[in-house]
């Protein structure tokens, strides 16, 4: 396994409303398949070389910004960064909005319909993943399956603020 991936991964949800059952759900399968599967690099700062993984990364949202708080497998901390929540905002709503209409869909239309609101909603998952690789340029370097993942659970802490 290579070294610039998130070897653990935990959300600090403490000061938020519980989640939904339906979002609840989307969290630990966007955990999992974080773990399974991403590439997360840090670069080099103060002209030294850059921090090498595998990280453990701490999701929360404090002040209304995102935070992302990064240490070693060992639990040495590398960095910490704070991203404003207002760039994701729209993008957010829309795919809580495209979510609850494919939940909805799922029950009662037939599948051709499904199949457009899914690919709807990956098109705005999509989004999200591409301003979230924006937010995090020179702070963090992700391939765009991990930037989707990552926005899901983004989204997952967006839910209760």
């Amino acid at each position: 396994m290579s070294p610039s991936r998130i070897c653990h991964i935990e959300i600090d949800d403490s000061h938020l409303a519980p989640p939904t059952p339906e979002i609840a759900q989307e969290r630990q399968v966007a955990v999992f398949d974080l773990l399974e599967d991403n590439s997360f690099a840090l670069p080099a700062r103060d002209d030294g070389p850059p921090p090498t993984g595998p990280f453990r990364l701490a999701l929360a949202i404090r002040d209304r910004r995102l935070v992302f708080d990064i240490a070693t497998e060992d639990k040495k901390k590398v960095g910490e960064f704070h991203l404003s929540l207002g760039p994701f905002r729209q993008v957010v709503k829309d795919y809580f909005q495209i979510c609850e209409s494919y939940f909805s869909a799922v029950k009662t239309m037939p599948p051709s319909q499904i199949e457009a609101i899914d690919m709807a909603r990956r098109g705005i998952h999509n989004e999200g993943a591409r301003v979230l690789q924006e937010r995090l340029e020179g702070k963090a370097e992700v391939d765009i399956d991990t930037a989707r993942r990552l926005f899901t659970l983004i989204c997952v802490l967006h839910f209760g603020v």
